[in-house]
């Protein structure tokens, strides 16, 4: 498997509730120009400026937040699939012409990176998803799964795909993907039908 991501994409306030709130403001007594956000919708909020802010941009892995993040995605790879069903890359693979790499940053602080992989001039595959663990659930996963998209359709890519694991482990990553409208596929590129893997792709 090749992901482990656990959060959903962003959402913004729907208008419903923003008006909701005001309503509860002023049955509070309190001033309706500045609502009161419910719980949710306050989570909501945060999550996105949180994806605003976030500063992505390619990587040469040479840094030593990169390093650790990439070591602690491939140990949790082993902890939910055997050996033989392991797909992530390594530094090494990485590094090679065929791969982007970027990274996430909110000033000097790494929040997550990705992947992308040209397999021919119109498909691509998304590789290396990982978000820093004290920056779970707050959008960093969504922005990047954004910026590859984006960067594949500039491309003129037809298609991207993916891999990621079929155990619990991994429901959150493959909600992450079906949200960002990737459905699940037969094996691609290579790749064997295999218990622990589920394929995913979307047409751009």
């Amino acid at each position: 498997a090749t992901h482990d991501l656990r959060h959903l994409p962003v959402e913004r306030p729907t208008t419903f509730g923003l008006v909701a709130n005001l309503r509860t403001a002023k049955a509070r007594g309190r001033d309706a120009r500045k609502p009161v956000m419910l719980r949710a919708n306050r989570r909501i909020e945060w999550r996105a400026e949180v994806r605003h802010s976030t500063n992505i941009r390619v990587d040469d892995l040479r840094g030593p937040e990169v390093r650790g993040l990439l070591e602690e995605h491939l140990h949790t790879m082993t902890l939910h699939s055997p050996p033989g069903s392991i797909h992530a890359l390594d530094l090494d693979a990485l590094r090679a012409p065929d791969v982007t790499f970027w990274t996430a940053w909110e000033d000097a602080e790494l929040l997550g990176c990705g992947a992308l992989r040209e397999l021919d001039p119109s498909h691509g595959e998304i590789k290396s998803m990982r978000t820093a663990t004290p920056h779970l659930r707050k959008g960093v996963a969504s922005a990047m799964l954004r910026h590859i998209v984006d960067e594949g359709r500039r491309r003129g890519y037809r298609r991207i795909s993916l891999e990621t694991g079929s155990a619990a482990a991994f429901v959150p990553a493959r909600r992450l993907y079906a949200g960002f409208g990737f459905a699940s596929c037969g094996p691609y590129a290579g790749y064997a039908e295999d218990p622990y893997s589920v394929f995913m792709t979307r047409v751009l």
